[in-house]
């Protein structure tokens, strides 16, 4: 049983918060306080969901803008894949070949060719992209 939208009731949350674009580290902060608020209310109406989905959308703007990442390499996507899956070097010698050249390929020794990254993406069920 879903809750009706309440125009005015959003309308009032929207003068209360009364979101808008980010431009300052102290926005961002209040706009975090706010959102967290709202996240934290379990009985949270479909009008503060709907408010919360503008400030999520705003914050994630900022932070897209002010703290980038960058993209990992296919060395450390490797690396992180094989922790994840407790994999050991000698998992990967039939996908790469010798244990030297999986050792060099993942401490970004050697380069991952084509036909490497076309057997990783498969061996992990991941895009072959991910590790070129």
């Amino acid at each position: 049983m879903s809750l009706a939208f309440d125009k005015n009731a959003y309308g009032e949350l929207l003068a209360e918060y009364q979101p808008q674009v980010i431009t300052s580290e102290s926005e961002y902060d209040s706009m975090l306080a706010n959102a967290e608020r709202l996240i934290g209310n379990k009985n949270r109406s479909p009008e503060q969901t709907a408010l919360l989905k503008i400030l999520v959308r705003l914050i994630e703007e900022y932070e897209s803008k002010n703290y980038p990442m960058s993209k990992p390499s296919p060395h450390a996507i490797i690396q992180h894949l094989m922790e994840a899956r407790e994999l050991e070097q000698a998992d990967l010698v039939e996908i790469i070949g010798s244990l030297d050249d999986v050792s060099e390929l993942i401490n970004g020794k050697q380069a991952i060719s084509k036909e490497q990254a076309k057997a990783l993406g498969e061996f992990f069920h991941l895009s072959a992209e991910l590790f070129q």
